[in-house]
């Protein structure tokens, strides 16, 4: 039997009867607007002359971006304005967080930092501590903070509830969120449920860095020419810190600062050395040299053996050149002696932050041991 309905000889006829014409149906689908209204008679027109006008998009994004500061949407992005304090860092200036509502209790006004002199905010906005170490030494070192991020269901530790204490202590807002949102924040980049928004780093004076390392019994100062990975910047100055050094220094251009990875990387010791950028480096070497310091170079085809250094127990200044090319050519003209390590010989070369870490090692050795 063809078919597969058991009454294939009924028919079902519309009740609307038949389609007629060009058009049918849809005709009305084809009828104009009509005529186009005069422009000062259009609200979304900037000609328009009446009272009654749509809302204004730069008030609505205004209105949102207050929300989400507020905690009253979901939880901003990494950069989200979220405090007046708009610089940090051992020269920035004062920071304090923001009373606002917490499950539990009600926060307070943090305690002002140490004032110090502003110098060379970057222009970048906030950005975001990952880790749990990094952000306990940020929160020890006063580093004014926006936002600490915590992520449900973390694993407490010590850290964990000095990081907590210390931000409702501050008054810094603590917002608590999914897991999968933190990591939509970050990146994917590990951050162990912890993450505390930071507004944008302030530099140390030069001229101020210079000065207080020349106070030190043997002052020790690092400079970086062209070094753009964060990463060689935080390790560059987690070595400082780990050997006596005073401070480090870099151009402000072409040379990467401290961002979030530089600080990361760094466990914390950018709140404790002074960091500071310079227009001109073969200029700030200039002034070291003036000012007493016996400015090196480290090169692989250096003149001098680190290991016979004997400036190193003196004012010195190691420069550290740039992951590819190393030390620029007015720079290495500039410096006092150009220093090599020795190495195997199937060794081109080390990665600047090793080569400042071995460099700087041995200088703390010689110190102490002659």
């Amino acid at each position: 039997m063809p078919g597969n309905s058991r009454n294939a000889s009924k028919r079902t006829i519309s009740k609307k009867g038949a389609v007629k014409g060009s058009g049918g149906k849809n005709r009305d689908s084809l009828k104009g607007r009509g005529k186009t209204l005069p422009a000062d008679e259009r609200p979304w027109h900037k000609g328009y002359s009446g009272t009654e006008k749509l809302p204004d998009k730069t008030a609505r994004k205004q209105e949102n971006e207050r929300r989400k500061a507020a905690g009253e949407g979901r939880p901003p992005k990494i950069g989200q304005p979220g405090s007046k304090d708009t610089t940090w860092g051992r020269g920035g200036g004062r920071g304090t967080g923001r009373p606002a509502a917490q499950r539990g209790g009600q926060f307070r006004t943090g305690p002002r930092v140490a004032p110090g002199r502003r110098s060379n905010p970057t222009k970048e906005g906030p950005e975001l501590l990952l880790g749990r170490n990094p952000v306990v030494e940020a929160l020890r070192a006063a580093v004014p903070a926006t936002a600490l991020y915590v992520a449900q269901g973390l694993d407490i530790d010590d850290r964990v509830n000095e990081i907590v204490r210390t931000a409702g202590d501050r008054g810094i807002p603590i917002l608590e969120i999914g897991r999968h949102e933190l990591d939509r924040m970050t990146g994917g980049v590990l951050h162990q449920g912890i993450g505390l928004q930071v507004p944008p780093f302030a530099y140390e004076n030069y001229d101020d860095l210079l000065a207080a390392a020349l106070e030190q019994t043997a002052p020790l100062l690092v400079a970086l020419d062209g070094v753009t990975d964060p990463r060689n910047v935080g390790a560059v100055i987690r070595s400082v810190a780990a050997f006596g050094g005073h401070g480090v220094f870099m151009t402000e251009r072409r040379a990467a600062g401290i961002t979030a990875t530089a600080w990361r990387t760094s466990a914390g010791a950018a709140a404790r050395v002074p960091v500071s950028q310079v227009v001109n480096l073969t200029r700030a070497l200039k002034q070291a040299q003036s000012a007493g310091f016996t400015v090196i170079g480290l090169d692989a085809d250096g003149e001098t053996d680190l290991y016979q250094l004997e400036a190193a127990v003196g004012p010195l200044l190691v420069v550290v050149g740039s992951e590819g090319r190393g030390m620029s050519r007015l720079v290495g003209e500039t410096c006092d002696l150009r220093v090599s390590i020795p190495m195997a010989s199937d060794v081109e070369s080390l990665n600047a932050s090793v080569a400042a870490a071995v460099t700087l090692a041995e200088v703390a050795r010689r110190r102490v041991h002659g």
